[in-house]
């Protein structure tokens, strides 16, 4: 009965070992530096700027000027009717606050422009990393930050460069 069991159990062992002897092969990339290396990334900057000054700061003098107007008829309590002052007391909170948080607003509207214009360049990135993988035989692929050490031979980044035909510079991160 032992012979039988020890048996069973070495055939089991190969058999499953044969299953764990899969190649695995582990790529890595930071696929910020993918995005970067796009001629477009590198004219982010004019268009948030643009974007800035053309939409967001006039905005900014539009809501200034609307709370001046609605506070001045707001105090003018001789010539402003009850009713009216009533409705631009529910109006100036809001403005008041739109005012004071007027940095955190920007950020956040930039951010989202910011997104806008890079999410497709993020899916040629991303799509690019899946297609180098497959090719390359790599059945995972990693965040460059997930690792403290890593073999150069497994960093992907030229490999996905030169999938979308981009330059890598000489000050590129490795």
């Amino acid at each position: 009965m032992k012979k039988i069991l020890s048996v069973i159990a070495i055939v089991g062992l190969l058999a499953f070992s044969g299953t764990a002897n899969a190649q695995i092969k582990i790529g890595y990339i930071k696929i910020d530096d993918v995005v970067s290396l796009f001629p477009e990334t590198a004219k982010i900057d004019s268009v948030l700027e643009r974007y800035q000054s053309d939409s967001l700061n006039p905005e900014y003098a539009s809501i200034v000027t609307n709370y001046q107007f609605n506070d001045s008829l707001y105090r003018d309590s001789l010539h402003t009717p009850k009713a009216v002052r009533d409705e631009i007391a529910k109006k100036l909170p809001t403005l008041i606050y739109q005012i004071q948080n007027w940095q955190q607003i920007v950020n956040q509207a930039l951010e989202a422009k910011q997104n806008e214009i890079l999410s497709p360049l993020y899916r040629k990135a991303y799509d690019a990393i899946k297609v180098v993988a497959k090719e390359k035989g790599y059945t995972h692929v990693l965040s460059k930050e997930a690792f403290l050490v890593a073999p150069d031979g497994d960093d992907m980044l030229a490999l996905v460069a030169a999938k979308l035909k981009l330059k890598i510079p000489p000050t590129a991160p490795k």
